[in-house]
């Protein structure tokens, strides 16, 4: 009987590891090294803090707060944590949920954040830029913004113009309202409100790809810029992260 137990836990032990091969290669994520742990749980050492309003590393409404093993963003005011560090071809994985609250100019309106890299210039909102939007109906969009560049899937090139910025749809995106607590009716990738989920970000010379909760929901290629910093935003609601860890690829 002890045999039996031993021989059926190997088998089990064996099929999740089939499992979480299958994981990867499903979802075409590169091979990458060791983890660069951008938030460990404990503190925002690797960020600096910038806010419209404040400027940077100066939160005394204290929007980014560390609690409980998360970055609580509380979404009062715009503006981002940022990394010291410049990043290119890397892959790319947070976890996000949203909190309640929604602020002006956005009170009412679709929770919004997100995580924007290939970063280059002058801290303001919002800097030059290649977006994974995180908004409620339209997680998975791409913002190109201030000069950034991305050619969609289609060979569009779109371009962010002087202080803007451009949308690139998520694939198979439904109907869109701008109301809190909207949900895709027809093609929606988050779980539901309060749940953790997951986006992944495979940026490799140029050519991104995004994935949320494992799902592919968008791609393009010939990125500018193509490295820089990353930031998470604060953006008129209150929003979660954790577990940001960032991958070099091989």
């Amino acid at each position: 009987m002890q045999l039996r137990f031993r021989t059926i836990g190997i088998l089990v032990i064996t099929g999740l590891i089939g499992v979480s091969f299958g994981w990867a290669q499903a979802r075409k994520i590169p091979k990458h090294g060791p983890a660069v742990v951008l938030f460990d749980g404990r503190d925002l050492n690797q960020f600096d803090s910038f806010l419209r309003n404040d400027g940077l590393n100066a939160d005394p409404s204290h929007v980014f707060q560390v609690e409980k093993g998360q970055i609580h963003i509380s979404g009062t005011q715009f503006g981002y944590l940022i990394t010291k560090q410049e990043y290119k071809n890397y892959y790319l994985r947070a976890e996000f949920k949203w909190g309640e609250g929604t602020f002006a100019p956005r009170q009412g309106q679709a929770r919004d954040s997100g995580i924007l890299y290939n970063i280059q210039g002058p801290n303001k909102v919002w800097p030059q830029s290649i977006e994974f939007q995180i908004n409620e109906g339209c997680t998975g969009d791409v913002w190109v913004t201030d000069g950034a560049a991305l050619t969609d899937k289609n060979g569009t090139h779109v371009a962010g113009p002087a202080g803007g910025g451009s949308k690139i749809d998520r694939f198979s995106k439904g109907e869109v309202k701008n109301v809190v607590g909207f949900r895709d009716p027809t093609n929606e990738l988050e779980k539901p409100h309060g749940e953790w989920n997951v986006v992944e970000l495979v940026n490799r010379d140029g050519h991104v790809w995004y994935y949320v909760n494992g799902k592919l929901a968008n791609e393009g290629t010939d990125a500018f810029p193509a490295s820089g910093k990353i930031l998470v935003q604060s953006e008129g609601a209150e929003v979660f992260f954790r577990n940001i860890r960032l991958y070099p690829l091989k």
